[in-house]
């Protein structure tokens, strides 16, 4: 299977939620269940001040991290899942949501928390640097940042490995890696600023 060379843009997303409501199966899913529990699991404070939600896609992890953040910013790129997520998440007063591309459009305001699940593999290496920079300006001191990502085969510009490697990569000198799980399918990392 060859690699996309380039970033994948919004209107790939929109065309694959136009087609299915839930491409992923993120609502039905035994296996992104399992996942959210251990994303859950793995946070190392019980709640956070504020965090940013990078890819909520249709909301059903954002509906979970939100009972343990004071303040929780989602993003998505594509505005159908975007939609869905806030349908999902009525009535959610500490959630807010924006439609932005990442790495080139991203969110006001510094984030004691920074998840990013299933995302990076989607850019290219010179966005995930670009996001690198981004996640390290908006991060609190001490700030905890989340990376999940599905380690089979895609199409993506990625690996799931060489998304989370080279992300950590570019800010080698600034985190630390405290938390770390492999399951068969995915990867989980855990990372904290120093």
């Amino acid at each position: 299977m060859s690699r996309r060379a380039r970033t994948l843009a919004p209107d790939y997303f929109e065309a694959l939620y136009a087609q299915d409501g839930d491409p992923w199966k993120f609502a039905s899913s035994e296996y992104e269940a399992e996942k959210y529990a251990r994303t859950l699991a793995a946070l190392p404070e019980a709640r956070y001040g504020a965090a940013l939600e990078i890819g909520c896609s249709i909301g059903v992890l954002t509906r979970q991290l939100a009972t343990r953040c004071e303040r929780l910013v989602a993003i998505d790129a594509a505005p159908t899942p975007l939609a869905e997520a806030r349908r999902r998440c009525q009535g959610l007063a500490n959630v807010e949501f924006a439609q932005m591309f990442v790495p080139g459009e991203w969110p006001q305001g510094v984030f004691d928390l920074i998840l990013l699940s299933e995302v990076i593999y989607y850019l290219d290496a010179a966005d995930v640097a670009k996001l690198a920079k981004r996640v390290e300006a908006a991060l609190a001191a001490r700030g905890t940042v989340v990376l999940v990502h599905w380690t089979g085969e895609t199409d993506y510009p990625l690996t799931g490995d060489q998304a989370a490697e080279s992300f950590m990569q570019a800010l080698q000198d600034r985190i630390e890696v405290v938390g770390f799980a492999r399951r068969p399918e995915y990867r989980l990392d855990v990372l904290m600023r120093r």
